[in-house]
């Protein structure tokens, strides 16, 4: 069985080149690696470009039906295909997918009210495991289709690595962003117990993108990730950097 770690990327650098050439150079020393990244950045762009409501809740983007499609276009196009460049670049063969891409993804509705938004049910993991065992790095764009098929649902993208770490039952889920870790009272925490999470979003110590962030690596946890940690690039050199989001205490008997 391979020792896969997932990796996702987003925030305000993935518009860097030199972020993400800095990022693949580190992905290579990790060994087999599934990527999964964001863009809202540049959601948001186009979608102001075409005029369309841009509105977030709790961190996720309300998406009606055009906006599915801006997201599915930018995603799928422009950001998964820059990634998957600067792999290459770098060194790595990496391949891009979307969700529907040989059935990768499958989701329903997510709860919530945020219209065209899905949460991801079933996962291929075969096709994942193949493409790692030809030496392939997948850089996945998180849009996914339903069961039935129709325009694939947006979805969250630290949830759709969340999911993807859990099926593959990871050694290591690794959110990297432009932030070093779980600020708390201004200190970022080295480590943070899964059960405090909540308690956290409550207190307002963790809001927007980081609450769902936080909610996502908890989720993972529960699917079969071994380990989560939440930061910036130092996350893929330095096995102590960011904050380690740590598994619910286990009871003795």
């Amino acid at each position: 069985m391979l020792s896969v770690r997932v990796v996702k990327l987003g925030g305000h650098e993935l518009d860097r080149p030199e972020w993400l050439a800095a990022c693949a150079d580190a992905l290579k020393a990790l060994g087999p690696v599934v990527l999964v990244h964001g863009g809202g950045e540049a959601v948001s762009a186009l979608s102001q470009r075409l005029a369309l409501p841009i509105e977030k809740r709790d961190g996720r983007r309300v998406t009606s039906a055009a906006v599915a499609e801006v997201v599915e276009m930018v995603l799928a196009g422009p950001v998964n295909r820059m990634l998957v460049a600067a792999l290459r670049q770098a060194g790595l063969d990496a391949i891009g997918l979307s969700g529907v891409d040989g059935g990768l993804l499958t989701a329903r509705p997510a709860p919530g009210g945020l219209g065209h938004v899905g949460e991801i049910i079933a996962i291929r993991v075969s096709l994942l495991h193949n493409l790692l065992l030809a030496g392939l790095t997948p850089v996945i764009a998180p849009m996914a289709p339903a069961a039935e098929g129709g325009l694939p649902f947006n979805v969250n993208a630290d949830e759709a690595a969340a999911a993807v770490a859990g099926a593959l039952h990871a050694a290591e889920l690794l959110f990297v962003s432009d932030v070093p870790g779980v600020r708390v009272d201004g200190a970022v925490r080295p480590a943070l117990a899964a059960g405090e999470i909540e308690t956290l979003i409550e207190l307002g110590a963790a809001t927007d993108g980081m609450a769902a962030k936080l909610r996502a690596a908890a989720g993972a946890i529960r699917a079969g990730a071994h380990a989560v940690r939440i930061g910036d690039l130092q996350l893929l050199g330095h096995p102590s950097a960011g904050t380690r989001i740590l598994p619910p205490a286990v009871k003795a008997a």
